[in-house]
């Protein structure tokens, strides 16, 4: 069966992408549920993981689906380890311009350990043009509910309360669209299931 592989985001556990991942099997995928430590290892050291997780996996199309931080540890993971099955990703509130709740976050005391060594590596690196024949999709939300809004009162509209609309947009994206959740809340979104099966059976979401 084709497989897609989810990949959570910050501070979590694998375990919070369960109900997502039980919708999307119900679309007809393999689904799974990948775990990592995304506070103690540094971006590359988690991309290299999921790299040899994917190796391992038998399918004939191999896609991801990655929540924030997982979104990034995917895009790291495409950047170095060619030679995976060909298949789609789709990147759901993952801040890859840049994060300016995680920047404000940063200068707070002990907020550079709350990031986690993962998120750091990003946020502080420059990155150029990214480079995969996998076609990615980008869900972002407009759902202005979240700690976000608390550590940086000014994030720019409109946001899903974590990470801004503008810094969801990758260059190299095949598709992108807005919907009307918050960062937290596109985990238990049905919403999202449907545009996440769209853009991984057609490689384009369902635009109103």
């Amino acid at each position: 069966m084709e497989t897609v592989v989810l990949v959570h985001g910050l501070w979590v556990h694998g375990i919070v992408m369960e109900l997502m991942r039980r919708r999307v099997a119900r679309c007809g995928y393999r689904a799974l549920a990948y775990s990592y430590p995304s506070m103690r290892l540094t971006l590359a050291e988690n991309a290299e993981r999921l790299a040899r997780f994917s190796r391992g996996i038998a399918a004939p199309r191999l896609h991801f689906v990655g929540h924030s931080l997982g979104g990034l540890i995917i895009l790291r993971m495409l950047e170095r380890a060619p030679g995976l099955a060909p298949g789609r990703a789709v990147l759901l509130g993952s801040p890859v311009a840049g994060s300016l709740a995680a920047r404000r976050l940063a200068r707070l005391p002990g907020g550079r350990a709350a990031l986690g060594r993962s998120a750091l590596e990003w946020h502080e690196a420059a990155h150029g043009g990214f480079e995969s024949r996998r076609e990615i999709g980008v869900v972002a939300g407009h759902m202005p509910v979240g700690i976000g809004r608390i550590i940086a009162p000014d994030l720019p509209a409109p946001s899903d309360g974590v990470v801004s609309v503008a810094e969801t947009r990758l260059p190299e994206m095949r598709d992108h669209i807005v919907l009307d959740v918050n960062h937290f809340g596109m985990l238990t979104s049905r919403a999202v299931v449907r545009q996440v099966c769209a853009f991984l059976r057609d490689g384009a979401f369902v635009h109103q």
